[in-house]
């Protein structure tokens, strides 16, 4: 046998998801009979809305199925575009709508176009891991800024002009954030993207999570200002997560550059999947997913209050998202120890903390109400006979 290959140093600071292991546990455990409950893995339980699979049935029917421009079919570029005068009142065009495979694609495409080898990105921990690990593939250094409960798991300004440098390329941030379910408020939103605006550098929100809020409606860092770098995607509040299909805007410069690159990344997003997206801004869409946004609601409120019963502690209401971050110190320090245990326990699956930085996290565990109530109401008693 050969010698093995040599892998390159970057490798060695980019991490398998913990939780994968939870995963692969509890696939185990259902396999042999086990009844276990889902709640680490963030993907919605409902399937894609009809609408959205009837439109991408018509276009396999129809022979869509060649590449698109790498930017994306311009008539979904224009959708996107639209859905933002119509739904946040911000004038969009759809010329810097890059259309990609999923929002992690146009991660790739924000950085790679940003990003010089050691310029630094700033990002909270905790956050998703994926997130500083695509810095690092771009040769940039990913700077945690540890976020607390108190000040709702989002960095103050002053926390970011502490940790800046002359290295300081951009900062990325959530709104919902994952794993918290927080949200970037409208002054903190101001307030951020006029210092780093005055620091010459790029600010980045990841909206993913954009239509999943509970408390308020929806929103936009777009609507606070015109050159704030938007990452989103079909995945959560569509529902379109196997289908793989996101979005990037950016500022009219960065436009050409971003093409070419996409050209040699992807050459273009998947086609059926884009045709499939046209259908999610009609009317019988909307009204499926926001149908499912108030049952999303309806989790979080039962969930939110019982783990707390339970002894977790959770500071914060999460806002945002599908995911409740609550302090297990009581029962553990070491929440992948935990999450494992109980998973053997009481059949319960849930993510440890470790997965999303080092800031507290080997007392923390996140819980993913992708589940339907009576599970979440089941999995409640299991952990309580448990812990």
């Amino acid at each position: 046998m050969s010698e093995p290959t040599i892998l390159a140093e970057r490798m060695k600071s980019i991490q398998a998801f913990h939780v994968m292991d939870i995963l692969a546990r509890a696939r185990q455990l259902a396999s042999s009979g086990r009844s276990i409950i889902h709640m680490e893995v963030g993907e919605p339980d409902f399937s894609t809305p009809a609408p959205i699979v009837e439109a991408g049935l018509r276009a396999l029917k129809a022979g869509q199925t060649k590449y698109t421009p790498a930017c994306g079919l311009p008539e979904l570029r224009e959708a996107i575009a639209a859905w933002y005068g119509q739904r946040f009142q911000v004038k969009l065009a759809p010329e810097r709508v890059i259309v990609t495979p999923g929002a992690s694609g146009a991660l790739q495409l924000a950085l790679g176009v940003l990003v010089n080898p050691q310029d630094q990105v700033l990002l909270t921990d905790p956050g998703y891991p994926c997130n500083r690990h695509l810095v690092r593939l771009f040769e940039g250094q990913p700077i945690s800024i540890p976020v607390t409960a108190a000040h709702n798991y989002q960095p103050s300004l002053a926390q970011v002009q502490q940790i800046w440098s002359e290295q300081t390329r951009a900062v990325l941030l959530a709104s919902p954030a994952n794993p918290t379910g927080s949200l970037l408020s409208t002054e903190l939103t101001q307030q951020l993207s006029t210092y780093i605006t005055q620091q010459q550098a790029t600010f980045i929100v990841d909206e993913i999570y954009q239509g999943l809020t509970y408390d308020q409606e929806p929103s936009t860092a777009l609507s606070i200002a015109d050159d704030i770098w938007i990452v989103n995607s079909f995945s959560k509040y569509f529902g379109m997560t196997g289908w793989r299909l996101g979005w990037l805007i950016a500022p009219d410069y960065a436009v050409d550059a971003i093409n070419r690159l996409a050209q040699n990344l992807f050459l273009s997003p998947p086609t059926v999947a884009q045709y499939a997206a046209l259908a999610a801004f009609q009317p019988t869409t909307l009204a499926i997913t926001e149908e499912r946004r108030f049952e999303f609601a309806k989790r979080r409120d039962f969930l939110l209050p019982a783990l707390q019963n339970l002894g977790f502690k959770i500071q914060n209401n999460p806002q945002g998202a599908f995911y409740i971050y609550a302090d297990a110190e009581r029962f553990s320090d070491n929440s992948h120890a935990l999450s494992l245990r109980l998973l053997e326990t009481a059949g319960v699956a849930f993510t440890p903390g470790i997965d999303f930085g080092e800031s507290a996290a080997k007392i923390h565990v996140r819980f993913a109400y992708t589940t339907a109530l009576a599970e979440l109401e089941q999995a409640v008693e299991r952990l309580a006979k448990h812990l």
